[in-house]
């Protein structure tokens, strides 16, 4: 998957480049020559800031991934140059291409400006959860999830407050991080996870690893976040105030098999409510049938921007964003606090998600009536 991305921003670069060298009459060769700097300048900070940290590689990060997120929409304007002037040309009309180049340019740049400005705002989504036999504890109550907030070289400690002082405004009774809480460059964990002890949630603090936090060795990830007070769920169950809150870390829970085995082995109360953290919105199917009530995901940041959301879009379905339900099972993907590579968004947003949890006036039909 990775090397398919790196092939396309590849090979997008270059389409662009080459576009905008014909129709703007510019030296070709020189043109492509300066755009694939920038991938090449962007996937060589990613790599180095995976064992490096300084403020000259953040810096560099910043500049090279907004200018990947400029060079995706230059990208769909290249590629909306080719039919516009083919059909000025079958209809005899006067379509200067340098003018429609340019127009399409500098259109891609306000695009990407407003993405930029769209996706530093971080909102807060709501939904109403109803679920059967809620505890009292819980009816009424409302939980934030806050997932993909990808603490590395362009969100730091700094966002990390911010999230955080969002939180304490909307005083949830509980806090789910369903991964990728880190981005996977070298931070200093310490620093980074630190305002997270200002988070006193009465029900706790849950934490699950995603893909992200997978990059490198989690475990340093894992201890810093429990020296600050959240509750890191390591593949397993635990009983709070009548509700069952599962966690399962990405790596153990990608694998179907692997995904079932663990979720069989928890015993999950079918009588009671259930709320299983996992990174990914996957196995959909297995979490029902194994008697989960609600599952909360993220990982997939509703694409951020065109071309990423059709592509996840394909990939994810239905499950890509929002409240969604498979059987007995309500699935919430969030599109994440943070962003991964270009720090923007375009048709869609940043969110911390807020649900308010309430008993359902009526349990559903068991499983075993269903089949008969």
């Amino acid at each position: 998957m990775f090397l398919a991305v790196l092939i396309f921003l590849f090979a997008a670069c270059w389409f662009t480049a080459a576009t905008f060298a014909h129709f703007l009459g510019g030296p070709s060769i020189l043109i492509q020559a300066l755009t694939m700097v920038v991938p090449v300048a962007f996937v060589a900070v990613v790599f180095t800031s995976r064992r490096h940290q300084h403020g000259a590689l953040s810096a560099a990060a910043k500049v090279s991934s907004l200018a990947m997120g400029y060079i995706n929409f230059a990208f769909l304007a290249a590629i909306a140059c080719w039919p516009v002037v083919g059909l000025g040309s079958a209809l005899n009309l006067a379509v200067a291409p340098a003018t429609l180049a340019w127009s399409l340019l500098g259109l891609s740049a306000l695009v990407a400006t407003y993405g930029v400005i769209n996706g530093a705002r971080v909102h807060v989504t709501r939904y109403t959860i109803p679920l059967p036999n809620l505890p009292d504890a819980w009816d009424g109550r409302e939980v934030a999830v806050v997932s993909d907030v990808h603490v590395g070289i362009i969100r730091g400690p700094a966002f990390v407050q911010r999230v955080v002082r969002r939180l304490q405004a909307l005083n949830p009774t509980a806090v789910f991080i369903p991964g990728d809480l880190f981005d996977g460059p070298e931070v200093d964990i310490a620093q980074s996870v630190a305002p997270l002890a200002q988070l006193t949630p009465p029900a706790g603090t849950y934490f699950v690893t995603g893909n992200h936090d997978e990059f490198r060795d989690p475990l340093p990830y894992l201890a810093a976040l429990t020296r600050v007070g959240v509750r890191v769920l390591h593949n397993e169950s635990v009983q709070v105030r009548g509700l069952q809150i599962i966690g399962l870390h990405d790596a153990e829970s990608d694998s179907p098999e692997t995904f079932r085995r663990h979720l069989a082995a928890f015993g999950i109360d079918r009588a009671r409510p259930s709320v299983l953290l996992a990174h990914r919105p996957s196995h959909m199917e297995i979490a029902d049938a194994a008697g989960v009530s609600l599952q909360l995901s993220g990982h997939t940041h509703a694409g951020q921007f065109p071309v990423w959301t059709w592509i996840v879009n394909k990939i994810y379905g239905r499950f890509a964003y929002g409240l969604n339900r498979v059987g007995d099972l309500q699935i919430v993907t969030s599109s994440g606090v943070g962003s991964g590579g270009p720090p923007l968004r375009v048709g869609t947003r940043s969110e911390i998600v807020l649900l308010r949890l309430e008993c359902a006036a009526a349990a559903p039909v068991p499983r075993e009536a269903k089949a008969a």
